[in-house]
Protein backbone atom coordinates (compact mmCIF):
# COMPACT_ATOMS: atom_id res chain seq x y z
CA UNK A 1 0.00 0.00 0.00
CA UNK A 2 1.16 3.09 -0.79
CA UNK A 3 1.18 5.61 2.23
CA UNK A 4 2.21 8.56 1.53
CA UNK A 5 4.03 11.06 -0.99
CA UNK A 6 5.77 14.72 -0.74
CA UNK A 7 8.28 15.30 1.45
CA UNK A 8 8.64 14.61 5.60
CA UNK A 9 10.21 17.17 7.47
CA UNK A 10 11.39 15.16 9.64
CA UNK A 11 13.63 13.16 7.37
CA UNK A 12 14.61 15.61 5.68
CA UNK A 13 15.97 17.73 8.89
CA UNK A 14 17.82 14.34 10.55
CA UNK A 15 18.31 12.06 7.46
CA UNK A 16 19.32 8.43 8.54
CA UNK A 17 21.11 8.77 11.77
CA UNK A 18 21.82 5.31 12.24
CA UNK A 19 22.97 1.94 10.47
CA UNK A 20 21.06 -1.19 11.31
CA UNK A 21 21.91 -4.17 9.74
CA UNK A 22 19.99 -6.17 7.58
CA UNK A 23 18.90 -9.94 8.76
CA UNK A 24 21.05 -12.52 6.53
CA UNK A 25 21.11 -15.53 8.79
CA UNK A 26 19.08 -17.18 10.92
CA UNK A 27 18.15 -16.59 14.57
CA UNK A 28 15.78 -17.04 17.45
CA UNK A 29 14.26 -15.44 20.29
CA UNK A 30 11.49 -15.07 22.43
CA UNK A 31 9.54 -12.28 21.17
CA UNK A 32 10.21 -10.24 17.49
CA UNK A 33 8.46 -7.20 17.15
CA UNK A 34 7.26 -6.52 13.10
CA UNK A 35 8.05 -2.91 12.55
CA UNK A 36 10.69 -0.29 13.68
CA UNK A 37 8.81 2.71 14.03
CA UNK A 38 7.71 4.33 17.05
CA UNK A 39 5.50 2.12 17.97
CA UNK A 40 7.91 -0.68 17.61
CA UNK A 41 10.59 1.40 19.26
CA UNK A 42 8.18 1.79 22.50
CA UNK A 43 7.13 -2.11 22.82
CA UNK A 44 10.78 -2.90 22.05
CA UNK A 45 11.86 -0.33 25.25
CA UNK A 46 9.19 -1.82 27.39
CA UNK A 47 10.00 -5.84 26.83
CA UNK A 48 14.13 -5.25 26.95
CA UNK A 49 13.31 -3.43 30.35
CA UNK A 50 11.31 -6.03 31.81
CA UNK A 51 13.96 -8.54 30.96
CA UNK A 52 12.68 -10.27 27.64
CA UNK A 53 14.69 -11.13 24.27
CA UNK A 54 13.45 -9.60 21.68
CA UNK A 55 14.61 -8.04 18.63
CA UNK A 56 12.93 -5.79 15.46
CA UNK A 57 12.37 -6.70 12.09
CA UNK A 58 11.39 -3.90 9.91
CA UNK A 59 10.88 -4.22 5.99
CA UNK A 60 12.07 -0.63 5.50
CA UNK A 61 15.20 1.91 7.02
CA UNK A 62 14.06 2.32 10.56
CA UNK A 63 11.85 5.40 10.98
CA UNK A 64 10.68 5.55 7.32
CA UNK A 65 6.66 4.12 7.22
CA UNK A 66 4.23 6.62 9.87
CA UNK A 67 6.83 7.46 12.06
CA UNK A 68 8.70 10.03 9.70
CA UNK A 69 5.77 11.42 8.54
CA UNK A 70 4.33 12.30 12.40
CA UNK A 71 3.41 15.61 13.14
CA UNK A 72 4.26 14.22 16.82
CA UNK A 73 1.52 16.41 18.67
CA UNK A 74 1.31 14.30 22.27
CA UNK A 75 -2.47 15.10 23.32
CA UNK A 76 -4.47 13.48 25.47
CA UNK A 77 -7.64 14.43 23.39
CA UNK A 78 -8.36 11.32 21.39
CA UNK A 79 -10.33 12.19 17.76
CA UNK A 80 -13.36 11.93 19.80
CA UNK A 81 -14.11 14.29 22.10
CA UNK A 82 -14.93 12.91 25.52
CA UNK A 83 -18.37 13.13 26.09
CA UNK A 84 -19.24 11.31 22.80
CA UNK A 85 -16.92 8.85 23.99
CA UNK A 86 -19.04 8.47 26.85
CA UNK A 87 -21.89 7.71 25.03
CA UNK A 88 -19.82 5.36 22.61
CA UNK A 89 -18.31 3.59 25.00
CA UNK A 90 -19.73 4.35 28.51
CA UNK A 91 -18.62 7.01 31.00
CA UNK A 92 -15.65 5.32 33.24
CA UNK A 93 -14.19 3.59 30.17
CA UNK A 94 -13.97 7.14 28.19
CA UNK A 95 -13.11 8.76 31.06
CA UNK A 96 -10.36 6.32 31.87
CA UNK A 97 -9.22 6.63 28.14
CA UNK A 98 -8.32 10.01 28.58
CA UNK A 99 -6.75 9.49 31.74
CA UNK A 100 -4.20 6.72 29.96
CA UNK A 101 -3.17 8.96 27.36
CA UNK A 102 -2.61 12.02 29.90
CA UNK A 103 -0.53 9.32 31.69
CA UNK A 104 0.99 8.72 28.53
CA UNK A 105 2.33 12.35 27.85
CA UNK A 106 3.72 11.97 31.28
CA UNK A 107 5.54 8.34 30.79
CA UNK A 108 6.78 9.57 27.14
CA UNK A 109 8.89 12.37 28.68
CA UNK A 110 10.43 10.14 31.58
CA UNK A 111 11.82 7.74 28.75
CA UNK A 112 13.25 10.94 26.82
CA UNK A 113 14.67 12.01 29.94
CA UNK A 114 16.23 8.47 30.74
CA UNK A 115 17.23 7.68 27.43
CA UNK A 116 18.81 11.57 27.00
CA UNK A 117 16.24 12.11 24.17
CA UNK A 118 15.98 15.90 24.32
CA UNK A 119 13.30 16.71 21.86
CA UNK A 120 10.49 16.85 23.73
CA UNK A 121 8.47 19.81 25.49
CA UNK A 122 5.42 19.74 27.63
CA UNK A 123 2.69 21.96 25.88
CA UNK A 124 -0.49 23.36 26.71
CA UNK A 125 -3.20 22.94 23.97
CA UNK A 126 -5.87 24.97 23.09
CA UNK A 127 -9.30 23.30 21.62
CA UNK A 128 -11.35 26.05 19.99
CA UNK A 129 -15.18 26.22 18.61
CA UNK A 130 -14.49 26.54 14.80
CA UNK A 131 -18.08 27.97 14.07
CA UNK A 132 -20.70 29.80 16.56
CA UNK A 133 -22.79 26.42 16.13
CA UNK A 134 -20.14 24.51 17.83
CA UNK A 135 -20.26 26.71 21.15
CA UNK A 136 -22.30 24.08 22.84
CA UNK A 137 -20.51 21.77 22.19
CA UNK A 138 -17.32 22.96 23.35
CA UNK A 139 -19.33 23.88 26.90
CA UNK A 140 -20.39 20.26 27.31
CA UNK A 141 -16.89 18.99 26.66
CA UNK A 142 -15.39 21.10 29.05
CA UNK A 143 -17.94 20.51 31.38
CA UNK A 144 -17.14 16.67 31.75
CA UNK A 145 -13.29 17.40 31.57
CA UNK A 146 -13.69 19.56 34.70
CA UNK A 147 -15.69 17.22 36.42
CA UNK A 148 -13.57 14.45 35.88
CA UNK A 149 -10.37 16.12 37.58
CA UNK A 150 -8.56 17.35 33.59
CA UNK A 151 -6.42 20.69 34.59
CA UNK A 152 -9.20 22.69 32.16
CA UNK A 153 -9.37 26.69 32.02
CA UNK A 154 -12.90 27.85 29.67
CA UNK A 155 -12.00 30.69 27.61
CA UNK A 156 -14.69 32.86 26.10
CA UNK A 157 -14.46 35.10 23.41
CA UNK A 158 -12.95 38.26 25.09
CA UNK A 159 -10.43 36.22 27.23
CA UNK A 160 -9.41 34.03 23.79
CA UNK A 161 -8.83 36.93 21.62
CA UNK A 162 -6.69 38.78 24.59
CA UNK A 163 -4.58 35.89 25.34
CA UNK A 164 -4.11 34.25 21.80
CA UNK A 165 -4.93 37.14 19.26
CA UNK A 166 -7.57 35.76 17.55
CA UNK A 167 -11.28 35.27 17.69
CA UNK A 168 -13.10 32.45 18.29
CA UNK A 169 -16.90 31.68 20.13
CA UNK A 170 -14.58 29.77 22.80
CA UNK A 171 -12.15 27.34 23.96
CA UNK A 172 -10.69 24.96 26.18
CA UNK A 173 -7.07 25.46 27.40
CA UNK A 174 -6.05 22.15 28.98
CA UNK A 175 -2.43 22.33 30.94
CA UNK A 176 -1.86 18.70 29.56
CA UNK A 177 0.14 18.34 25.99
CA UNK A 178 3.08 18.00 24.50
CA UNK A 179 4.97 17.88 21.05
CA UNK A 180 8.42 15.78 19.90
CA UNK A 181 10.02 14.26 16.79
CA UNK A 182 8.80 10.63 16.39
CA UNK A 183 11.41 9.99 14.22
CA UNK A 184 14.26 10.82 15.92
CA UNK A 185 13.09 9.51 19.32
CA UNK A 186 12.58 6.31 17.75
CA UNK A 187 15.97 6.15 16.93
CA UNK A 188 17.35 7.36 20.24
CA UNK A 189 14.87 4.24 21.76
CA UNK A 190 16.48 2.00 19.63
CA UNK A 191 19.99 3.14 20.16
CA UNK A 192 19.37 2.60 24.00
CA UNK A 193 17.93 -0.66 24.11
CA UNK A 194 20.76 -1.89 21.51
CA UNK A 195 22.67 -1.25 24.26
CA UNK A 196 20.34 -3.23 26.49
CA UNK A 197 20.56 -6.46 24.53
CA UNK A 198 17.83 -5.12 21.34
CA UNK A 199 18.66 -6.53 17.68
CA UNK A 200 17.63 -4.51 15.25
CA UNK A 201 17.28 -5.38 11.26
CA UNK A 202 15.71 -3.06 9.14
CA UNK A 203 15.02 -3.76 5.33
CA UNK A 204 14.14 -7.29 6.60
CA UNK A 205 11.34 -7.80 4.34
CA UNK A 206 9.12 -10.92 6.20
CA UNK A 207 7.44 -13.02 3.26
CA UNK A 208 5.42 -15.36 5.79
CA UNK A 209 4.73 -16.52 9.47
CA UNK A 210 3.97 -20.04 10.19
CA UNK A 211 2.10 -20.28 13.65
CA UNK A 212 2.82 -23.34 15.07
CA UNK A 213 2.37 -25.65 18.76
CA UNK A 214 6.30 -24.67 19.80
CA UNK A 215 6.06 -21.29 18.40
CA UNK A 216 6.37 -18.90 15.03
CA UNK A 217 8.36 -19.27 12.03
CA UNK A 218 9.01 -15.72 10.33
CA UNK A 219 10.37 -16.53 6.78
CA UNK A 220 12.48 -13.49 5.44
CA UNK A 221 12.84 -12.76 1.37
CA UNK A 222 16.02 -13.58 1.47
CA UNK A 223 15.62 -17.18 3.19
CA UNK A 224 16.30 -16.34 6.17
CA UNK A 225 14.17 -18.16 9.36
CA UNK A 226 13.27 -16.16 12.56
CA UNK A 227 12.04 -18.78 15.59
CA UNK A 228 10.08 -16.64 18.04
CA UNK A 229 7.75 -17.76 20.84
CA UNK A 230 5.63 -14.37 20.19
CA UNK A 231 5.17 -11.83 17.47
CA UNK A 232 3.81 -8.30 18.10
CA UNK A 233 2.20 -6.53 14.67
CA UNK A 234 3.68 -2.75 14.78
CA UNK A 235 3.58 -1.94 11.68
CA UNK A 236 0.96 0.83 11.68
CA UNK A 237 -1.73 1.32 9.03
CA UNK A 238 -0.35 -1.73 6.87
CA UNK A 239 -1.67 -4.14 9.39
CA UNK A 240 -4.80 -4.05 8.77
CA UNK A 241 -4.26 -5.69 6.19
CA UNK A 242 -3.62 -9.29 8.15
CA UNK A 243 -6.94 -8.71 9.74
CA UNK A 244 -9.75 -9.88 7.91
CA UNK A 245 -12.01 -7.54 9.41
CA UNK A 246 -12.89 -3.54 8.47
CA UNK A 247 -11.39 -2.13 11.60
CA UNK A 248 -10.85 1.40 9.84
CA UNK A 249 -11.94 3.55 7.94
CA UNK A 250 -8.58 5.13 5.62
CA UNK A 251 -8.51 9.05 4.91
CA UNK A 252 -5.87 11.18 3.34
CA UNK A 253 -4.54 14.07 5.03
CA UNK A 254 -2.33 16.64 4.96
CA UNK A 255 0.66 18.46 6.53
CA UNK A 256 2.65 21.32 5.77
CA UNK A 257 6.04 23.09 7.47
CA UNK A 258 6.84 26.73 7.10
CA UNK A 259 10.50 27.99 6.35
CA UNK A 260 12.27 29.12 9.46
CA UNK A 261 10.61 32.43 10.91
CA UNK A 262 12.68 35.28 11.87
CA UNK A 263 12.34 36.23 15.44
CA UNK A 264 13.12 35.41 19.50
CA UNK A 265 9.55 35.09 21.30
CA UNK A 266 6.77 33.22 20.76
CA UNK A 267 4.46 33.07 17.74
CA UNK A 268 1.51 32.76 19.76
CA UNK A 269 1.32 32.39 24.08
CA UNK A 270 3.44 29.88 25.30
CA UNK A 271 3.40 28.42 21.93
CA UNK A 272 0.58 26.15 22.73
CA UNK A 273 -0.55 23.24 20.42
CA UNK A 274 -3.79 24.41 18.61
CA UNK A 275 -6.71 22.59 17.53
CA UNK A 276 -10.37 23.21 16.40
CA UNK A 277 -13.80 21.76 16.02
CA UNK A 278 -14.36 21.43 12.53
CA UNK A 279 -14.21 18.17 10.17
CA UNK A 280 -12.26 17.47 9.77
CA UNK A 281 -10.09 19.72 12.65
CA UNK A 282 -7.51 21.91 11.70
CA UNK A 283 -3.94 21.92 13.91
CA UNK A 284 -1.06 23.77 14.35
CA UNK A 285 2.18 23.22 16.47
CA UNK A 286 5.56 24.57 16.23
CA UNK A 287 9.12 23.43 16.80
CA UNK A 288 12.06 24.30 17.90
CA UNK A 289 14.25 25.78 15.31
CA UNK A 290 11.39 28.12 14.45
CA UNK A 291 8.59 27.17 12.23
CA UNK A 292 5.29 26.11 12.43
CA UNK A 293 3.10 23.20 11.30
CA UNK A 294 -0.10 23.02 9.60
CA UNK A 295 -2.42 19.85 9.38
CA UNK A 296 -5.93 18.70 8.48
CA UNK A 297 -8.02 19.16 5.20
CA UNK A 298 -8.79 15.23 5.57
CA UNK A 299 -10.74 13.38 3.33
CA UNK A 300 -11.49 10.09 1.98
CA UNK A 301 -8.75 7.79 0.82
CA UNK A 302 -9.72 6.81 -2.75
CA UNK A 303 -6.42 6.27 -4.12
CA UNK A 304 -3.09 7.43 -4.11
CA UNK A 305 -2.69 9.03 -7.05
CA UNK A 306 -5.87 10.96 -6.40
CA UNK A 307 -4.34 11.92 -2.94
CA UNK A 308 -0.97 12.80 -4.07
CA UNK A 309 -2.66 15.04 -7.18
CA UNK A 310 -4.19 17.52 -4.28
CA UNK A 311 -1.02 18.12 -2.50
CA UNK A 312 -0.57 21.24 -4.15
CA UNK A 313 -4.08 22.50 -3.36
CA UNK A 314 -4.43 21.73 0.08
CA UNK A 315 -0.97 22.96 0.76
CA UNK A 316 -2.84 26.06 -0.51
CA UNK A 317 -5.55 26.09 1.54
CA UNK A 318 -3.72 24.79 4.51
CA UNK A 319 -1.46 28.47 4.18
CA UNK A 320 -5.00 30.28 3.55
CA UNK A 321 -6.54 28.69 7.19
CA UNK A 322 -3.47 29.51 8.85
CA UNK A 323 -3.70 33.07 7.69
CA UNK A 324 -7.31 33.68 8.82
CA UNK A 325 -6.14 32.80 12.49
CA UNK A 326 -2.88 34.96 12.49
CA UNK A 327 -2.60 37.18 9.42
CA UNK A 328 0.12 39.08 10.76
CA UNK A 329 2.63 36.46 10.84
CA UNK A 330 3.97 35.44 7.66
CA UNK A 331 3.65 31.85 6.19
CA UNK A 332 5.74 30.44 3.71
CA UNK A 333 5.64 26.53 3.28
CA UNK A 334 8.74 25.35 2.65
CA UNK A 335 7.64 21.44 2.80
CA UNK A 336 4.47 19.27 2.47
CA UNK A 337 3.59 16.19 2.33
CA UNK A 338 0.25 14.00 1.87
CA UNK A 339 -0.55 10.68 4.04
CA UNK A 340 -3.16 7.71 4.62
CA UNK A 341 -4.19 7.36 7.93
CA UNK A 342 -6.82 4.99 9.93
CA UNK A 343 -9.70 6.06 12.06
CA UNK A 344 -11.59 3.94 14.24
CA UNK A 345 -15.71 4.13 14.95
CA UNK A 346 -14.84 5.31 18.56
CA UNK A 347 -11.58 6.89 17.71
CA UNK A 348 -10.08 4.27 20.45
CA UNK A 349 -7.37 2.13 19.59
CA UNK A 350 -6.88 -1.92 19.37
CA UNK A 351 -4.45 -3.44 21.43
CA UNK A 352 -3.73 -7.45 22.21
CA UNK A 353 -4.30 -10.92 20.96
CA UNK A 354 -5.74 -11.27 17.46
CA UNK A 355 -8.02 -15.23 17.90
CA UNK A 356 -6.68 -15.97 14.37
CA UNK A 357 -3.13 -15.65 14.76
CA UNK A 358 -2.32 -17.61 18.50
CA UNK A 359 0.96 -15.99 20.33
CA UNK A 360 0.07 -12.90 18.79
CA UNK A 361 -0.12 -9.30 19.46
CA UNK A 362 -1.58 -5.87 17.76
CA UNK A 363 -0.60 -2.25 18.47
CA UNK A 364 -3.12 -0.95 16.05
CA UNK A 365 -3.07 3.07 17.49
CA UNK A 366 -5.28 4.56 14.74
CA UNK A 367 -6.23 7.84 14.33
CA UNK A 368 -4.73 11.21 15.52
CA UNK A 369 -2.83 9.61 19.02
CA UNK A 370 -0.59 7.73 17.18
CA UNK A 371 2.32 8.22 20.05
CA UNK A 372 0.35 8.18 22.76
CA UNK A 373 -1.40 5.32 21.99
CA UNK A 374 1.46 3.39 21.15
CA UNK A 375 2.76 4.18 24.81
CA UNK A 376 -0.46 3.07 26.06
CA UNK A 377 0.19 -0.54 23.92
CA UNK A 378 3.87 -1.45 25.28
CA UNK A 379 2.84 -1.29 28.26
CA UNK A 380 -0.36 -3.46 27.49
CA UNK A 381 1.47 -5.95 25.33
CA UNK A 382 4.25 -6.32 27.74
CA UNK A 383 2.09 -7.10 30.67
CA UNK A 384 0.29 -9.77 28.63
CA UNK A 385 3.30 -11.43 27.18
CA UNK A 386 4.67 -11.70 30.84
CA UNK A 387 1.20 -13.47 31.79
CA UNK A 388 0.62 -10.05 34.08
CA UNK A 389 -3.02 -8.98 34.64
CA UNK A 390 -3.91 -5.11 32.97
CA UNK A 391 -6.60 -3.59 33.99
CA UNK A 392 -6.87 -1.61 31.11
CA UNK A 393 -6.48 -3.88 28.42
CA UNK A 394 -10.31 -5.11 28.23
CA UNK A 395 -10.68 -1.64 27.03
CA UNK A 396 -8.78 -2.04 23.76
CA UNK A 397 -9.50 -5.26 22.60
CA UNK A 398 -13.15 -4.72 22.65
CA UNK A 399 -14.27 -6.11 19.13
CA UNK A 400 -14.67 -9.42 19.10
CA UNK A 401 -11.69 -10.40 17.11
CA UNK A 402 -9.24 -9.45 20.03
CA UNK A 403 -9.39 -11.31 23.06
CA UNK A 404 -7.81 -10.61 26.16
CA UNK A 405 -5.87 -13.21 28.39
CA UNK A 406 -7.09 -11.87 31.35
CA UNK A 407 -11.03 -11.38 32.54
CA UNK A 408 -11.20 -7.59 32.56
CA UNK A 409 -14.40 -5.32 33.26
CA UNK A 410 -16.11 -3.28 31.09
CA UNK A 411 -18.56 -0.15 32.26
CA UNK A 412 -21.68 0.19 30.54
CA UNK A 413 -22.06 3.30 32.86
CA UNK A 414 -20.69 5.29 35.66
CA UNK A 415 -21.44 2.30 38.03
CA UNK A 416 -22.69 -0.87 35.78
CA UNK A 417 -19.95 -3.62 35.21
CA UNK A 418 -20.17 -5.05 31.92
CA UNK A 419 -18.36 -8.57 31.18
CA UNK A 420 -15.47 -8.92 29.00
CA UNK A 421 -15.91 -12.75 27.85
CA UNK A 422 -12.13 -14.34 27.58
CA UNK A 423 -11.32 -17.24 25.40
CA UNK A 424 -8.14 -19.02 24.61
CA UNK A 425 -7.72 -19.69 20.73
CA UNK A 426 -5.47 -21.74 18.58
CA UNK A 427 -5.35 -21.80 14.88
CA UNK A 428 -2.40 -23.93 12.85
CA UNK A 429 -2.19 -20.94 10.01
CA UNK A 430 0.00 -19.69 7.77
CA UNK A 431 0.29 -16.10 6.54
CA UNK A 432 1.91 -15.25 3.39
CA UNK A 433 2.76 -11.57 3.00
CA UNK A 434 2.45 -9.84 -0.80
CA UNK A 435 5.36 -7.42 -1.67
CA UNK A 436 2.59 -4.66 -1.94
CA UNK A 437 2.23 -4.26 0.95
CA UNK A 438 5.51 -3.97 2.40
CA UNK A 439 6.86 -1.37 -0.58
CA UNK A 440 8.99 1.47 0.67
CA UNK A 441 7.31 4.24 1.42
CA UNK A 442 6.09 6.53 4.77
CA UNK A 443 2.68 7.40 6.53
CA UNK A 444 1.54 9.94 8.62
CA UNK A 445 0.61 9.80 11.83
CA UNK A 446 -0.98 13.15 13.99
Amino acid sequence: MNLSAGLPFWLIKNGLPFDYPKLEKSTKTEVTILGGGISGALIAYHLINAGISCLVADSRSIGLGSTCSSTSLLQYEIDTSLHELADKVGYRNAVRSYELCSQAIDKLQQIAGKINFPDIQHKKSLYYAAYKKDKAFIKKEFAIRKENGFSVRWLDENSLHKLYGFIAPGAILSEQGGQTDAYTFAHALHQYSIKKGLRVYDRTKIVSIKHAKNGIILKTENGSVIKTKKLVYATGYEVVEFIDKKLVDLKSTYAIISEQINGTGNFWKDNSLIWNTADPYLYLRTTNDKRIIVGGRDEAFTHPAHRDNLIKKKTTQLVNDFNKIFPGISFNPEFSWAGTFGSTADGLPFIGAYKKRPDSFFSLGFGGNGITFSLIAAGIITDLIRDKKNKDAALFSRHPIFYNPWQGTLYSGKNSPVSSPVKRYFINTTLIFSPIYWKAGASIVL
